[in-house]
């Protein structure tokens, strides 16, 4: 570490005297000195995620476990790691990567971290519009490779988004939250289509319910993907439904990977049945497909979506509301399971 870095979360020199809780990656600043502040923390001084080994012995030694999205928990480390755990405070509104059974099996309270992450994952939904259908990617990348040779009339031609159509799969926070800067925004038509069954207009919106996806996706210009993965939702997105897309279509996903068929979009885009794709998160990740790599109409970030320094901060405070609920005897405010 620089001489500049903050000090590690780890006090390996102590016995710990306070409830311990094993933290999996470093955190902003002001979250780690907050839980100093409160508890005994251990966990690594670098970014490096915790292979399996490394994961289970700092579970096997903690009272509670701030995990992130990188790390899974699943039924054979919930099962190997022992009686002394009894809370993974999620950091991250997503859940998918643990064991919610086996958690509550073992008699583990896990909770995330809701509503704080909304504005910025939609800020971001809405900047992945623009870039691709403004085609922002190629040009940033032409004028740093030195092959723009000035204005004219008929370069790097995108398409506006002002008064496009917008379907959302999945409306829930973050997907009402894409929807009102959508619509206020820049005055699109809203459809939405999720796995419960009501229909008709969302009440103090313009947000048109539909009752089958296939409707959205036909009547779309944009899809927006913003539902959770459970195992309905993986794969929700393949090749029958990009069929039933318009041609000149694009695919947003700031949601979760797996959600969308990676095989099926890049077979959709060299065909050409759609137009363009603008992703945050990938099926393998930090793998992403080698065939969306090089195509130039396709925006990738790397999980971006709630990577603000006021985000982040009100993530891992969220955690530590729920950590200190649970050490003091309450119910954790944002339990799942």
């Amino acid at each position: 570490m620089g001489a500049t870095d903050p000090p590690p979360v780890t006090d390996r020199m102590s016995a710990p005297k306070r409830p311990l809780v094993g933290v999996t990656r470093r955190l902003p600043e002001p979250v780690e000195a907050a839980l100093r502040e409160r508890f005994e923390v251990r966990g690594p001084d670098t970014q490096r995620a915790l292979d399996s080994g490394e994961l289970l012995a700092l579970l096997k030694e903690c009272d509670a476990l701030l995990p992130t999205v990188t790390d899974r928990l699943d039924a054979a480390v919930i099962g190997a790691a022992g009686p002394r755990c009894r809370l993974f405070a999620n950091f991250g509104v997503g859940v998918n990567h643990i064991d919610l059974a086996a958690a509550t099996n073992a008699g583990i309270i896990v909770t995330n971290t809701p509503d704080v992450l909304t504005d910025d994952t939609a800020d971001l939904a809405m900047a992945l519009m623009l870039a691709t259908l403004r085609r922002l990617g190629e040009g940033e990348r032409a004028v740093r490779a030195g092959r723009w040779d000035g204005w004219h009339p008929t370069q790097f031609l995108g398409r506006r988004l002002t008064g496009k159509t917008l379907g959302i799969v999945g409306l829930g926070r973050i997907g009402r939250a894409v929807a009102k800067r959508a619509e206020g925004g820049f005055g699109m038509k809203v459809l939405a289509w999720s796995r419960s069954k009501r229909r008709g207009s969302e009440a103090g919106t313009r947000i048109e319910r539909v009752s089958k996806l296939d409707q959205l996706l036909e009547a779309s210009d944009i899809v927006s993907i913003h539902c959770p993965l459970v195992p309905t939702t993986r794969h929700l997105i393949g090749r029958p439904q990009f069929a039933r897309m318009k041609a000149d279509a694009v695919l947003i996903n700031t949601a979760r990977g797996p959600v969308v068929d990676e095989a099926a979009l890049v077979e959709a885009l060299e065909t050409e049945m759609i137009a363009g794709a603008g992703l945050d998160v990938y099926e393998d990740e930090p793998r992403v497909h080698p065939g969306l790599v090089g195509r130039e109409n396709v925006v990738l970030l790397p999980h971006l979506g709630s990577a603000t320094q006021e985000g982040r901060v009100a993530m891992g405070l969220r955690a530590l509301d729920n950590l200190v609920a649970h050490f003091a005897g309450q119910e954790p405010p944002d339990k799942v399971n």
